[in-house]
């Protein structure tokens, strides 16, 4: 049996466990209706660890709205067991930026779930090790952490054993107090570390590849985002169009166009938004739903962040 859920409907299956709460930790238990097992939230300085670790007894459809989205930080999940979303066991991800699309995110029951989340509470903590040492980074990465907080990144990866061995420890830490505190931070920022790690192996292993053929596929990629600013397809569909797997899409766009795929079509969206006020015939709400945006006020975001004006004013 499959049940379809909006977000808000789902976070109400989750209840706090009041009686494991404390100052940094929180616990929410799975209502038995759905499934077992919990959510455990652990607040550390500056990242909030979030420890997934549940089975459900029914398949469910959970609707997130764009609505519903705003600025992130950056997220490293590691996905032990389980399949959760298009997340498959094994694999780790780096998320962060603006969501301005609705998405659907599917839960198989049957399996346990494990999965281990880190939250970077701003993009500005890379930056805080060492503000001039993000070179070694993914261009893309490296704007949404410097210039572009409303860009958008998103990598998946496979799990490597070192990533795994500190998962481990993570996740069995003997300690209490605050020896438990400096563990888990420790892990977690060696986590961090071992994802941009491999972030920037593959960057090197990227760099120079790219064939004629691809260049080619790339150009179609492009002018398919041209021609769809209000509908565009999503990088896996863009990826499959043009005959490229999407981490080759990302790193070649880049490094062909000099921006990210989300950068053109947000740069071209807001070019034709333009225009289109410059003409006078629609008003800020038809214009921002002409070039794809259902929120007007993420438009009016974007629209600020590329020519320093409100689109009313512009208008």
């Amino acid at each position: 049996m499959t049940i379809c859920l909006s977000s808000a409907d789902y976070a109400k299956l989750w209840q706090e466990d009041c009686s494991s709460a404390s100052r940094l930790e929180s616990v929410q238990i799975c209502s038995p209706n759905i499934g077992r097992g919990y959510k455990r939230w652990i607040e550390l300085r500056d990242i909030t660890l979030l420890i997934h670790d549940y089975e459900l007894s029914k398949d469910l459809i959970v609707q997130y709205s764009s609505e519903e989205a705003g600025e992130t930080g950056l997220e490293f999940g590691f996905q032990l067991f389980g399949n959760r979303g298009d997340r498959q066991p094994g694999q780790n991800f780096l998320y962060g930026g603006l969501d301005e699309e609705d998405s659907t995110v599917v839960e198989q029951s049957g399996d346990r779930i494990l999965q281990v989340d880190i939250h970077l509470n701003s993009v500005e903590q890379l930056r805080s090790f060492d503000p001039h040492g993000l070179d070694d980074l993914p261009t893309d990465l490296q704007k949404l952490a410097t210039v572009d907080r409303y860009s958008q990144y998103d990598d998946v990866a496979t799990i490597t054993p070192a990533m795994r061995a500190a998962l481990e420890q993570l996740l069995n830490c003997p300690y209490t107090g605050l020896i438990r505190q400096l563990f888990l931070e420790s892990r977690c920022l060696e986590l961090i570390a071992l994802k941009l790690a491999q972030l920037s192996d593959r960057q090197l292993d990227y760099k120079s590849k790219l064939k004629p053929d691809d260049i080619d596929r790339l150009h179609q990629a492009k002018a398919i985002l041209s021609d769809r600013l209000d509908n565009p397809p999503s990088l896996i569909e863009l990826a499959r169009q043009v005959g490229l797997n999407d981490y080759k899409l990302k790193i070649g766009f880049r490094q062909v166009f000099g921006t990210t795929v989300f950068g053109y079509l947000r740069q071209h969206r807001m070019e034709r938004a333009s225009r289109l006020l410059s003409e006078g015939r629609l008003n800020v709400k038809e214009v921002a739903r002409s070039v794809g945006y259902v929120n007007q006020s993420r438009f009016a975001v974007a629209f600020r962040q590329q020519f320093g004006v409100n689109p009313k004013a512009y208008k």
